[in-house]
């Protein structure tokens, strides 16, 4: 993908990370259109910005996407760029039987948004020049926090389904994955300024300078993201899950 001159939609543009590259990416010279389910958070950022444009978007809606999907390509038919950015983030005690409406409404929005959008666009991606799909995932796809069970499951889940799409798609649209480590968001509860969590201008601007046109392993992994990307390959699982999990459960208490 050629990190400029392109058409490219960003769920979840409003606010956090998909707001962040969203801004970068338009400033490389792109025009960007962002979505969300907030009228007023995506019109923030698109605020004096000439070739950013907003459009609302329940992903956790079927239908809605599909009829999206559709008002999409008539509004902008050079889009070429999808970036599956919305996400939730629940924290769960799967230690005792509990209500599952929290993990259910996870599953919802991080996988099955990201295959109905896809699904719904990729015929369309297809056919135009320089086309990508882009999936944010997480450095908990690779080693889970063990207190947001489903949230880490399905992030695992969608680095699989990215690897399927991108031999699947080899030759007709690029898959490009951003696995991302605790970013400074408003993801959960106080993580917009939790110590030890990536400030977001950062990271944004260290994925900006890795996302190149020659991204010969399709995953863009910032430096702080690869002890988790590859404790498996390295011998070190076993050790990195109880490092995690204690250093999360210490930030949380504020410890």
């Amino acid at each position: 993908m050629n990190p400029t001159g392109n058409t490219i939609l960003i769920t979840g543009g409003g606010s956090g990370i998909g707001a962040a590259l969203a801004h970068r990416l338009h400033d490389a010279g792109n025009t960007v259109i962002v979505t969300g389910r907030r009228q007023a958070a995506l019109d923030e950022t698109i605020a004096g910005r000439d070739r950013m444009h907003a459009a609302t978007l329940d992903v956790d809606d079927p239908a809605a996407i599909e009829d999206f999907a559709r008002r999409i390509v008539a509004d902008h038919p050079a889009l070429n760029v999808l970036v599956n950015n919305a996400g939730i983030m629940k924290l769960e005690d799967a230690a005792t039987r509990r209500d599952l409406t929290d993990a259910e409404a996870t599953i919802v929005t991080n996988l099955l948004g990201p295959i109905r959008l896809t699904n719904a666009l990729v015929d369309h991606l297809a056919t135009q020049p320089g086309s990508a799909i882009v999936n944010l995932t997480s450095g908990l796809a690779f080693v889970p926090l063990t207190a947001a069970p489903t949230y880490s499951a399905t992030k695992a889940a969608i680095h699989s389904y990215t690897v399927s799409l991108r031999r699947v798609l080899a030759g007709k649209v690029e898959v490009i994955e951003i696995a991302p480590p605790g970013v400074q968001t408003t993801l959960t509860p106080g993580q917009e300024t939790r110590p030890g969590y990536m400030p977001l201008d950062a990271f944004a601007d260290e994925v900006m300078a890795l996302w190149t046109d020659d991204l010969e392993s399709g995953e863009i992994l910032v430096e702080r993201v690869r002890p988790l990307r590859n404790a498996e390959a390295d011998h070190r699982f076993a050790e990195t899950v109880v490092q995690l999990n204690e250093t999360a459960e210490r930030a949380r208490r504020g410890g």
